[in-house]
C-alpha cells in the first residue's frame, strides 16, 4: 500500500507497512537491502527511486561482471584515443584538428512493441539527450531493427508505427538518418528491437562530463515540464519479460514533442558557449531519480533537491510520480550561483522552461529530497547509483548447443538465375527503400553516403573536409550458433563497413539484446558475445567507448535469438575521397577483384533460411587479422577505385547487384579464380571479403598492393553495358544469365507488397 504524504518521518514511525516492491520490480533480498542501507523502511519517493536505479535497465546488476571484461582487455594505447569512454552518456573520440565526434546506440524495444510511434520516437530522443550531455551538438542518427515474420500480424502493426516514429521525431529535429538495417525473424515476433544510435559533433575543449561539484552550486532543472508519461518505463517495461497482452502497458510510454527537443538542442548549445555549465545530465530512462543520484554521485558533494520547484503539468502529481516520471525532452544542470541568472536568460531566450530546484551541499554523498516542505528522501546518493546489487548469474553452455552447431549444410542448385531472384526478393535482402524514403538523409547538408552505401559519411569540417563514417551491425542467427563468433563477426562486418570508404576504423560501440539473465543459456551467449567483442576490439586495437545491455527480450519463455549490435566510427581526413558502393554509371569498362578467400560457409546464411534447411552448423569463421588487412589497403592504397562493397549477407551475388543497380549496366562473370563451385563462388558468407571495382588499366596496381598486403585476390570479372549479368565461357555456370533489371524488380517488390497500404501513424495512440 502506498501512505499519503509518505515521507521520512512517517517511515521512521510505521516500520511494518508493507510495501509494493514486487510490483516495481525488486526482489525480497534487494528490499531487504535497502531497509538495511536508511536503517528503516524507504519512503514511497525513495522506494520508487531505488527500484528505478535498481532496475536491470539502470544499474546492469546482471552484466556487470562481464562487462567489467572490456577494460580488463582495453590498453593503454586503445584507451588514449578516446576522450570519454565507457560509463559516461556517450564515448568521444578526437578526430584531429580539434574536433571531436560522440556517438552511442541504445535500445526502445519494450516501448516500441506497447506503443509503436511513440516508443520509437522517445527512442531517438532519448539517444540525441545523449549526445547533447557530452556538449555536442547531435548531427545524424542511425538505427538497428528487428521485427517478427514480414508476414506476421503483429508486425504489420509494429513496423509501420515504429517506422514512422523513427521518421518523425529524427526529420522534425533535422537529423539525416544515415543507415541502419532492418530484420525480420520469428524469433522477435512480440519482441521487436528497436536500437537507435546517435552521432554528434563538438570541439575537444567543449566536452561536458555528468557530475555535481562545488557546493553551493545550483541545480537547474530545465526543458519541458514534467508529467506522469513513462512511469515504470524502465523499471518495469525494460526490466522484465512479455507476457500476453503486454502491448497494453502504454502508461509507461513516454511521449515526445521533437520541437520541444530541437529547441532544446540549441539552448543547450548556447549554455555550452556562454560557459555557464558545470555539469550536466540528460533525463531519459529514470526521469529525474537518475539524474540527480548520477550527478551526486559523482560530484564531491552531496546534493538537496526540492520538488515543489519542478514545474509539472500534471496536477497533484506525488514525489513518487515526480522522480520517476520520464516525460521527454528535460536536461538538469550544475550552475555556478553567480551564472544562474545569465543561465535563465538564455533558457528564456530559446522559450525552454527553466527551474532551480536544488543545490550542492558539503554533505558528503547524501542525496536529500523534500516535498510539499517535507523530506522525503534522505539517503547516501552512492547506495543508489553506484551500489546495486551485483549479481553473477547462473551461466552455462546449453546443452543443445552441440545438436545446433551439426549439420549446416544446404542444397546448392546448379542453376543460379532462381535462386538468385530468390535471395534478392527474401525479406533478409530486399530493398528497404519503403522505410528509408520517410527518413530524410540530407538535411544539414553534410550527408556524403548515406542511402544504400556500405557506411554512412559524414562531413564535419567543412574547411578541409574532415569527416567520419559509421556502421552499425549485427546477426542473431551467427549469435545463436556461435555467440563468441557471432559478436566478432558483428564487429567485422561493421568494422569492414567503414573501411571500404576509405575511413580508418577508430571506436567501437555496442547495444547488447538478450533474453532474461535468469536463463543460463542466455548469461552463456552473453558472457560469450561480450568476450568476443571485447577480444575482437584488443585484437583490431580500436576500445570500445561505450555501449548498453538491453535483458528480457522474451516472449514468456522464449528469448530472441541474441543480438549483440556493435557500431564502429572511422575517421577520414577527406570526404570527397571517400569510395562509394557502386560503379558510376557511364560506358566505361570496370574491372571487379575480389579481394578475400571464399569459403562453404552456409551455416545462418540467408541462403540456409530461404531455402527451408533450418538454422543450424557454424557461422563464417572470421580471422580479424585478415579484416585489419582489408582496412590497411582501403585507408592508405584505394587510390584510382572506382567502387567497393563488403561482402555479408547474400555474398559476392548480392554484392555485384547492389553495385550496378542503379545504373544501365551489366556484368560478365568470371568464377573460376575463386577457387570454389559456382553457387558457393556466388553465395557463401564468408567473412573478410570485398569486392571493387576499376578501371583496366588500375587492375594490376590493385592486385599488386593487395598480395603484398597479404590479401587474396580473384579477378571476377567486368562491367558492361548489357544490362544482363551472365558468366563467361568456359568457366563455371556459363551460359547462364539474368537479367539486372528483373532482378531489380523482385528487390523492389517485396516490402511494398506487404506494407504499401500500412497504416502508419503519426501521433500516439
Amino acid at each position: 500500500m502506498q501512505v499519503k504524504n509518505d515521507t521520512v518521518e512517517v517511515a521512521k514511525s510505521s516500520p511494518e507497512l508493507e510495501q509494493p516492491y514486487e510490483a516495481l520490480g525488486l526482489k525480497d533480498d534487494e528490499y531487504a537491502r535497502i531497509r538495511e542501507i536508511l536503517g528503516r523502511r524507504p519512503t514511497d519517493a525513495e522506494l520508487t527511486v531505488y527500484s528505478v536505479m535498481w532496475s536491470e535497465h539502470c544499474s546492469y546488476k546482471s552484466s556487470k561482471v562481464h562487462l567489467r571484461y572490456f577494460g580488463e582487455t582495453m590498453t593503454e594505447e586503445m584507451a588514449s584515443k578516446i576522450l570519454a569512454g565507457i560509463g559516461e552518456n556517450a564515448g568521444v573520440v578526437d578526430i584531429g584538428g580539434g574536433d571531436a565526434v560522440t556517438f552511442r546506440v541504445e535500445s526502445h524495444n519494450h516501448p516500441s512493441f506497447v506503443e509503436p510511434y511513440q516508443g520509437a520516437a522517445t527512442g531517438v530522443g532519448g539517444i540525441v539527450r545523449d549526445i547533447m550531455a557530452m556538449g555536442a551538438r547531435p548531427i545524424a542518427v542511425m538505427d538497428q531493427l528487428r521485427f517478427g515474420a514480414i508476414d506476421a500480424e503483429d508486425t504489420k502493426r509494429v513496423l509501420p508505427g515504429v517506422v514512422a516514429g523513427i521518421g518523425g521525431y529524427g526529420n522534425s529535429l533535422g537529423l539525416p538518418n544515415i543507415g541502419g538495417e532492418t530484420v525480420f525473424d520469428a524469433a522477435y515476433a512480440g519482441n521487436p528491437l528497436v536500437n537507435a544510435l546517435c552521432v554528434g559533433s563538438l570541439k575537444v575543449e567543449d566536452l561536458h562530463l555528468a557530475f555535481a561539484s562545488g557546493t553551493g552550486n545550483k541545480v537547474m532543472l530545465f526543458g519541458s515540464r514534467t508529467g506522469l508519461d513513462g512511469i515504470g518505463g524502465v523499471s518495469v517495461l525494460g526490466s522484465a519479460s512479455f507476457e500476453e497482452g503486454e502491448e497494453r502497458k502504454l502508461p509507461a510510454v513516454q511521449v515526445g514533442d521533437p520541437f520541444a527537443e530541437k529547441v532544446l538542442i540549441e539552448c543547450c548549445l548556447e549554455l555550452y558557449a556562454a560557459d555557464v555549465v558545470v555539469g550536466i545530465q540528460d533525463l531519459g530512462g529514470g526521469g529525474l531519480s537518475c539524474a540527480t543520484s548520477e550527478l551526486a554521485a559523482a560530484g564531491d558533494g552531496g546534493m538537496r533537491i526540492n520538488l515543489d520547484a519542478v514545474p509539472l503539468r500534471a496536477e497533484n502529481m506525488t514525489a513518487a510520480e515526480i522522480l520517476a516520471s520520464e516525460s521527454q525532452e528535460r536536461m538538469c544542470a550544475i550552475v555556478a550561483p553567480d551564472n544562474v541568472e545569465r543561465f535563465k536568460e538564455i533558457c528564456a531566450k530559446w522559450d525552454v522552461t527553466c527551474a532551480e530546484i536544488g543545490e550542492v551541499t558539503d554533505e558528503d554523498d547524501r542525496l536529500v529530497i523534500t516535498h510539499n516542505g517535507e523530506v522525503v528522501l534522505d539517503a547516501p546518493s552512492s547506495t543508489i547509483a553506484d551500489e546495486a546489487p551485483v549479481y553473477e548469474r547462473p551461466w552455462a553452455r546449453p546443452e543443445w548447443q552441440d545438436e545446433v552447431q551439426g549439420g549446416g549444410d544446404v542444397d546448392k542448385p546448379e542453376q543460379l538465375r532462381e535462386a538468385w531472384l530468390k535471395l534478392v526478393a527474401s525479406p533478409a535482402l530486399c530493398s528497404r527503400d519503403w522505410i528509408t524514403e520517410q527518413y530524410d538523409r540530407y538535411v544539414r547538408g553534410n550527408t556524403v553516403q548515406a542511402r544504400h552505401a556500405n557506411s554512412g559519411v559524414l562531413r564535419i569540417d567543412e574547411s578541409t573536409g574532415r569527416g567520419v563514417a559509421i556502421s552499425a551491425d549485427a546477426s542473431g542467427r551467427y549469435t545463436f550458433l556461435d555467440p563468441n563468433m557471432g559478436a566478432r563477426l558483428a564487429l567485422a562486418e561493421a568494422y569492414r563497413n567503414v573501411a571500404v570508404t576509405g575511413a580508418r576504423p577508430v571506436a567501437v560501440t555496442n547495444c547488447l539484446n538478450f533474453g532474461s539473465p535468469e536463463n543460463p543459456d542466455v548469461m552463456w551467449q552473453f558472457r560469450e558475445a561480450v568476450h568476443g567483442l571485447a577480444d575482437g576490439s584488443r585484437e583490431l586495437g580500436i576500445p570500445v567507448s561505450g555501449g548498453n545491455v538491453s535483458f528480457y527480450n522474451q516472449t514468456g519463455d522464449t528469448p530472441i535469438l541474441p543480438t549483440p549490435v556493435v557500431g564502429v566510427l572511422g575517421v577520414i581526413e577527406n570526404v570527397a575521397d571517400s569510395v562509394t558502393h557502386r560503379v558510376v554509371n557511364n560506358e566505361d569498362k570496370d574491372v571487379l577483384v575480389l579481394l578475400g578467400e571464399t569459403k562453404d560457409e552456409f551455416g545462418g546464411s540467408v541462403w540456409q533460411e530461404i531455402s527451408g534447411a533450418g538454422l543450424s552448423g557454424l557461422p563464417p569463421q572470421v580471422d580479424l587479422a585478415n579484416e585489419a588487412r582489408l582496412a590497411d589497403f582501403f585507408c592508405d592504397k584505394a587510390e584510382g577505385l572506382t567502387a567497393a562493397h563488403d561482402l555479408s549477407e547474400g555474398g559476392l551475388g548480392q554484392a555485384v547487384f547492389e553495385m550496378i543497380k542503379d545504373t544501365e549496366k551489366g556484368a560478365e562473370l568470371d568464377l573460376s579464380a575463386v577457387n570454389a563451385d559456382a553457387f558457393t563462388a556466388l553465395f557463401s558468407e564468408s567473412a573478410s571479403r570485398v569486392l571493387v571495382a576499376c578501371s583496366p588499366d588500375r587492375v594490376d596496381r590493385v592486385v599488386a598492393d593487395a598480395t603484398e598486403l597479404g590479401i587474396p585476390v580473384a579477378i571476377v570479372g567486368s562491367t558492361n553495358m548489357s544490362g544482363e549479368i551472365t558468366f563467361a565461357e568456359g568457366t563455371p555456370a556459363a551460359g547462364q544469365s539474368v537479367s539486372v533489371a528483373q532482378l531489380c524488380e523482385a528487390w523492389s517488390a517485396t516490402m511494398p507488397g506487404y506494407f504499401a497500404h500500412a497504416d502508419a501513424p503519426n501521433s500516439a495512440v
